[in-house]
């Protein structure tokens, strides 16, 4: 007779975006539901799930490495740890792996992970039944929470695999998404951060007039009881309608913090990438966000040594973000991507160019982003707690003001004072290195 789950437990290893974070998330509240148990150590563990991405060639790699790890340390070990593959490496080669890799016990694609109860179950030879479910079932112990609004995508830019691993864009229901924001809440998170591949067509596969504006003012009534905070990642330009704006302004609980990934500025090169657009659009999109958002923090994202990318043009994709002097901004060498369009065009970037374009680059996103953040020294702001690190010098908070995005745009360190993860307290901004900022408590007295 098969065994009850209970007592077994799950190792997680997440690679990729935040978009796995919250998938992984998921398949561990939906296995936790069903009795199964967590842990971080491997040597503890009754089974790996090994949540993979595939966005580029240099992903899929790390995803492949990770997992042959755990199984070589599997069979170094006394006893045997089954390993499932899931996420995107499974959704893009899913037909070639079990060959490939017969060290993997099980593979689930992404629009299967709901399933992952009954493929632990039977990986681990033991019953189980999902228990719970619902779109708000969660597991996240911190102060912020991503939240994703759509899935999939249906730009095609030549460059990019998405499509191809996570199908076609469709927009999950409004209620859906306030259901699990409001759970998200109530257990104690702050601030919810709405991402998907591209967040700006929110609505428009659902029917009705249903809108990303109008998302954000649900989402944010629903905030507004919990005194937190509302971020929008991954917008596209064209998904900034006067509507969007307007709900950002006029939203108390919405950031002015905006990440458009542009990926480039020549017209040409936008063109061969099935994108729009040109400088001296992005330049007026980007000047009205700044006159009419007050405060407004901008990310982006660059991209060097796209197929037919000459020298002039690579120059004016650094002018342009030189003179935008935006306050984050990523940089990726293009990564030539079996099945895409742009794998396959004439004028492919030789390696050594395309590392040259892209550490100019880095040195000069970092010189504007280290800058960006010294001009927050001097400002009082709020800051929640992310985190409680004890180091030699004693206890030390670790949080992030609202301009700066979770996980990836620094921090606030405060190096004195009582605080619990959670906690949105009011600090005085007193130094900054890098993308890092320094912070003291402001005491009610002060306040």
């Amino acid at each position: 007779m098969p065994q009850n789950a209970s007592g077994r437990k799950v190792l997680y290893v997440t690679l990729g975006c935040a978009k796995n974070e919250v998938d992984t998330d998921r398949m561990r509240a939906l296995l936790n539901a069903a009795g199964f148990g967590e842990t971080l150590d491997v040597d503890d563990a009754d089974i790996a799930i090994v949540n993979t991405c595939s966005f580029l060639a240099s992903a899929t790699e790390e995803s492949l490495e990770a997992t042959l790890e755990l199984a070589e340390g599997r069979a170094e070990g006394v006893r045997e740890l089954p390993i499932v593959m899931c996420g995107c490496v499974p959704s893009r080669y899913g037909d070639e792996l079990p060959e490939q890799l017969p060290e993997v016990a099980a593979f689930v694609k992404a629009e299967d992970e709901d399933d992952i109860v009954s493929v632990v179950s039977v990986v681990l030879g033991v019953e189980a039944s999902a228990q719970g479910g619902g779109s708000a079932l969660r597991t996240v112990e911190g102060a912020s929470a991503f939240v994703k609004i759509s899935e999939g995508c249906d730009r095609f830019c030549t460059f990019c695999a998405i499509p191809y691993i996570r199908g076609r864009y469709y927009s999950r229901s409004a209620e859906e998404i306030c259901s699990e924001v409001e759970a998200l809440l109530a257990g104690g998170v702050r601030e919810i951060v709405l991402i998907g591949q591209d967040t700006g067509i929110w609505g428009s596969d659902l029917k009705g007039d249903e809108t990303l504006a109008k998302l954000l003012t649900r989402v944010a009534e629903v905030v507004r009881p919990y005194d937190g905070w509302v971020r929008v990642l991954y917008l596209q330009p064209e998904g900034m309608t006067d509507e969007l704006i307007a709900a950002i302004r006029d939203t108390p609980e919405v950031l002015p913090y905006i990440d458009i990934p542009i990926q480039h500025c020549s017209e040409r090169v936008l063109s061969a990438m099935n994108r729009s657009g040109d400088p001296q659009q992005l330049h007026d999109l980007f000047r009205r966000l700044r006159e009419e958002i007050p405060g407004m923090v901008l990310r982006t994202t660059g991209m060097a040594g796209f197929p037919g990318e000459t020298d002039e043009e690579a120059d004016e994709l650094y002018d342009f973000i030189e003179a935008e002097e935006f306050d984050y901004t990523s940089v990726f060498a293009y990564s030539q991507e079996d099945g895409t369009a742009a794998a396959e065009m004439e004028g492919q970037v030789d390696e050594d160019t395309k590392l040259e374009r892209t550490q100019r680059l880095i040195d000069l996103v970092e010189e504007l982003g280290f800058s960006a953040t010294a001009k927050h020294v001097g400002e009082r702001t709020r800051v929640i707690i992310d985190g409680v690190e004890e180091g030699e010098g004693g206890v030390e908070l670790i949080g992030h003001a609202w301009f700066q995005a979770p996980d990836c745009d620094g921090a606030v360190h405060i190096q004195s004072g009582e605080a619990a993860v959670g906690d949105v307290i009011t600090v005085d901004l007193v130094d900054s290195f890098c993308y890092e900022m320094v912070g003291k408590i402001v005491s009610e007295d002060e306040e």
